[in-house]
């Protein structure tokens, strides 16, 4: 399988997974299975229309669309996007990311100024926008695409747990787009997470843990990517590893983008249904643009183009990774 169906499985396989469990978001564990006992289909629900990305994916494009403006990692740069898509009117926001972005603080202190007012910010929220940065610094190789995960976390998630949750999933996906398996790489990743962390996401990522063994909802970083690698070892295809995500229930759309965004590059982006992909469609607040598959296959391409050309690290303005 070439680079390029794994990169563009992905960015799309996030977006799918984001639309398809949308209108499932905090429901019942088994209700996609009970309405889709056979072949699933897009559906609509919950305030979301037919195929309709949350703001999982829009904010990864915002993300990525910051990466290819500023041909690297520009912190203030993508803080802006970010609080400009916030004060856009989403229709759906994360409840700790809308705090840090409507704060009014700079973009080096909102997220950590708030860890300090709250005492916690491991929401999954930097896990569901990741895939597009993961794909950027990939071909950089681990110690950058880990970096900068790291980076563009702190932006808005002050908890040092949500850091190395979301450069675990830039490493396994830089993995997964090479073409190895990210399953075995889990090992020799967490010995690159930061000691303090290392023991709590050892125990989530283990090959024995059941999403059932998780001590908080997937709205919490650990449960979310937990969730992902089971459903990634669980099952043998793309579309089962989707359906066994959305019915644990809970924060379902961003377990799926996890997930999807693991799975399309394991798999490639011809194992998603087109049934899934027809009706796709990622509105971007503030502006008045609906990508749809062929937007976001070019970003996707743009993107890995951009990381394999670029000389290494981090570009722009990258300032501290704290």
């Amino acid at each position: 399988m070439e680079r390029r169906e794994r990169v563009v499985g992905a960015v799309l396989g996030s977006a799918v997974g984001d639309a398809l469990g949308a209108p499932f978001e905090f429901g019942p564990a088994g209700a996609f299975g009970k309405r889709f006992p056979g072949a699933a289909a897009m559906c609509g629900g919950g305030g979301w229309e037919v195929g309709e990305a949350t703001d999982d994916t829009q904010l990864a494009v915002h993300l990525g669309e910051s990466l290819l403006a500023a041909g690297g990692l520009d912190l203030p740069e993508m803080f802006g996007r970010f609080r400009g898509w916030a004060a856009g009117d989403p229709k759906d926001i994360g409840i700790q990311t809308e705090i840090v972005l409507g704060s009014g603080l700079p973009w080096d202190v909102a997220a950590a100024i708030h860890f300090q007012t709250e005492g916690r910010a491991a929401g999954n929220g930097a896990l569901m926008r990741a895939v597009t940065g993961a794909v950027r610094f990939a071909p950089q190789g681990r110690e950058v695409t880990m970096d900068a995960a790291r980076r563009i976390t702190a932006l808005t998630h002050g908890d040092g747990a949500a850091w190395e949750g979301t450069a675990i999933l830039h490493e396994l996906l830089r993995v997964a787009l090479d073409g190895g398996d990210p399953l075995a790489a889990v090992p020799e990743t967490l010995a690159q997470v930061r000691a303090e962390h290392r023991e709590r996401w050892a125990r989530v990522l283990d090959a024995h843990w059941r999403p059932e063994q998780a001590t908080e909802g997937n709205g919490a970083v650990w449960a979310c990517l937990g969730s992902a690698l089971w459903a990634l070892r669980t099952t043998g295809g793309f579309p089962d590893a989707l359906r066994a995500v959305i019915d644990l229930g809970g924060d379902t759309d961003t377990t799926a983008a996890v997930t999807g965004g693991l799975a399309g590059a394991v798999y490639g982006a011809g194992a998603i249904p087109d049934a899934w992909l027809e009706p796709l469609h990622v509105p971007l607040p503030p502006s008045e643009r609906v990508l749809r598959v062929r937007e976001l296959t070019e970003l996707a391409v743009r993107l890995d183009a951009d990381g394999r050309g670029a000389e290494s690290g981090p570009r722009g303005t990258a300032g501290s990774g704290r």
